[in-house]
C-alpha cells in the first residue's frame, strides 16, 4: 500500500523496521529509499556546512581564552556576558562527537578547547565539581554545584574519551560521577537532588533555582541518565551499571506517569508529583534516549519495556504536540496547551525522537513526523544568513529570542540531532548511503 506524505509530498511503502542500535539489526530501507538518500545529504549538509562551522567561526573567545558567554543573532558579542559550564561540556560533547565520526582535525581541536576551557574555569580545585558560571574574564561566579551541570562533564569527558583515548578526559568523567553519587544521589527514595551549595550542601530549591524548583526534575534525571550512559560506553564498571539501570527504573517507575505517557516535570523527594505540566520536548528526547540507555545495558527486558513506551510516548507526542506546520509545541497542561512557542532544541528532539519510533514499528506515521519537523526546521529555525538555529520561535514561525549563544544555547542538540540521523538514515538505507565523509 503507498502512502503519500503530507506536506511533503514524499511517497513511501510502509514496510517494518528496527531500531539499528548497539543490539538490533539494521531495519530494511523503504521502497523510495531516494527521499531518504536527499534527506541524508541535507542533514549531513546542515550539520558540517552549517551548524559546526558556526561554532568554529564565531564562538571561540581567542584573545582570552574559552567561549564567549553571548552571541547575538546578527553575530554581536557580548564581551562581559558570563560564561557557563554547561556550555561549555556542551561544545565538548559536540565537537569530540563529530571528531569521532568525521575524523576532522578542526574538529580535535575544538574538542581540546573546550576541554580545556571546562578544566580551567569551572573546575573547583577545591571541593571538587563544576561551577555553574564563570565571569567573562574566567573567575567564579556562580560557584553552586548543579548536578544537571555535572552530568553533562560526565557526558562530555566521557565522549572526549571515546573519541581519542584521553585517560585524562575518562578520569574526570569518573570523578564528576562519584562527586554526583556521593553528595546527589537519594539513598533512601533513589534518583538524584538538584543543587547545592560550593561545599557540596544540599540548597532548598525554590523558583530561583537553576533547573527545579522542586526537590526533584525529570530534567535533571534524564541528563544523568545521558550522562552515565555514555561513561558506561568507555567504564564498564559494575556499580556504574547499577547505577544506570536503576536510575531507568526510577524513570519509567516514579517520572514518567503510566496514564497519559508524559514525564512528570517536578517532584518531591518522594516523587509525590508537584506539577501537572507537560513538556513535549522531552517526553520525545526520553522516548530515544531510555532506549539508548537499555540497549548499551543490554537488558532484554529493559529493552522491551523501552521500546514500548518509545512507541507510546511518540504516539501521544504525535497526537497532541505536533503544530500543523511540523514544528514541535512547547508546552500543555490537562487543561491545554500553555506554551505554543517552538525551542530549537524540542525540534531537534522531534527529529531523532519520531525516526526512532518509525525504525521500531515502521508506521510510516512517524516518518511522516520526523520528515515534517525537518521540513520546518529548515524552512524557520535555521538562520540562512548568518548561521546556526534561532533558539526560539512564536507559533506563527516569528523570531522572538535575540541570541545564537548563551549559557543554554549551544550546538549540542541540533549537532546531535543531525549525527544521529546520519546513522539512522544510513543504517535504514544500508550500502546504498555510502561512508562518512572524513
Amino acid at each position: 500500500m503507498k502512502l503519500t506524505l503530507l506536506p511533503l509530498g514524499i511517497v513511501l511503502l510502509a514496510v517494518p523496521a528496527a531500531r539499528a542500535a548497539e543490539t538490533s539489526a539494521p531495519p530494511a530501507p523503504p521502497a523510495d529509499a531516494a527521499v531518504l538518500r536527499d534527506t541524508l545529504t541535507r542533514v549531513e549538509s546542515e550539520l558540517r556546512n552549517d551548524i559546526l562551522p558556526f561554532w568554529l567561526r564565531h564562538a571561540r573567545d581567542v584573545r582570552r581564552g574559552g567561549f564567549y558567554g553571548e552571541i547575538s543573532n546578527e553575530l554581536g558579542v557580548k564581551e562581559d556576558a558570563p560564561r557557563g559550564a554547561l556550555l561549555t561540556a556542551r561544545i565538548l560533547w559536540t565537537f569530540s562527537a563529530a571528531y569521532e565520526r568525521y575524523r576532522d582535525p578542526a574538529y580535535l581541536e575544538m574538542a581540546r578547547w573546550a576541554s580545556d576551557d571546562l578544566w580551567a574555569r569551572f573546575w573547583d580545585a577545591e571541593h571538587g565539581g563544576l561551577y555553574w558560571t564563570a565571569t567573562a574574564a574566567g573567575a567564579p561566579l556562580e560557584t553552586r554545584k548543579v548536578i544537571y551541570g555535572q552530568a553533562f562533564g560526565v557526558y562530555a569527558l566521557a565522549e572526549y574519551n571515546r573519541a581519542t583515548g584521553d585517560r585524562t578526559a575518562l578520569e574526570r568523567a569518573i570523578a564528576l560521577y562519584r562527586l554526583i553519587e556521593a553528595h546527589g544521589h537519594d539513598p533512601a527514595h533513589h534518583g538524584y537532588y538538584e543543587e547545592f551549595s560550593r561545599d557540596w550542601k544540599r540548597l532548598p530549591n525554590t523558583k530561583e533555582s537553576f533547573v527545579s524548583p522542586a526537590p526533584k526534575s525529570q530534567n535533571t534525571h534524564l541528563h544523568v541518565l545521558e550522562g552515565y550512559t555514555n561513561l558506561l560506553r568507555v567504564w564498564p564498571d559494575p556499580d556504574l551499571r547499577a547505577n544506570v539501570r536503576d536510575l531507568a527504573v526510577v524513570m519509567l517507575d516514579r517520572i514518567l506517569d503510566p496514564a497519559n505517557h508524559h514525564l512528570r516535570l517536578f517532584l518531591d523527594d518522594d516523587w509525590t508529583p508537584r506539577s501537572d505540566g507537560i513538556s513535549f520536548g522531552h517526553d520525545i528526547e526520553f522516548s530515544w534516549l531510555l532506549l539508548e540507555t537499555a540497549e548499551v545495558l543490554g537488558d532484554a527486558d529493559l529493552i522491551a519495556r523501552s521500546k514500548a513506551e518509545a512507541l507510546a510516548i511518540a504516539r501521544v507526542t504525535l497526537a497532541e504536540g505536533m503544530d500543523t506546520d511540523g514544528g514541535l509545541l512547547s508546552e500543555a497542561d490537562p487543561s491545554g496547551l500553555t506554551d505554543t512557542n517552538k525551542e530549537w532544541w524540542q525540534q531537534a528532539e522531534s527529529v531523532t525522537g519520531f525516526f526512532n519510533a518509525y525504525q521500531l514499528s515502521g508506521d510510516p506515521r512517524y516518518l511522516r513526523a520526523s520528515l515534517a519537523t525537518w521540513n520546518f526546521i529548515t524552512t524557520h529555525v535555521v538562520d540562512h544568513k548568518y548561521g546556526e538555529w534561532y533558539g526560539m520561535l512564536a507559533r506563527d514561525g516569528t523570531v522572538i529570542t535575540p541570541v545564537k549563544v548563551s549559557v543554554w544555547k549551544c550546538p549540542y542538540h541540533d549537532g546531535r540531532a543531525c549525527m544521529e540521523m546520519v546513522e539512522r538514515l544510513r543504517a535504514v538505507l544500508g550500502p546504498d548511503a555510502g561512508r562518512p565523509n572524513h
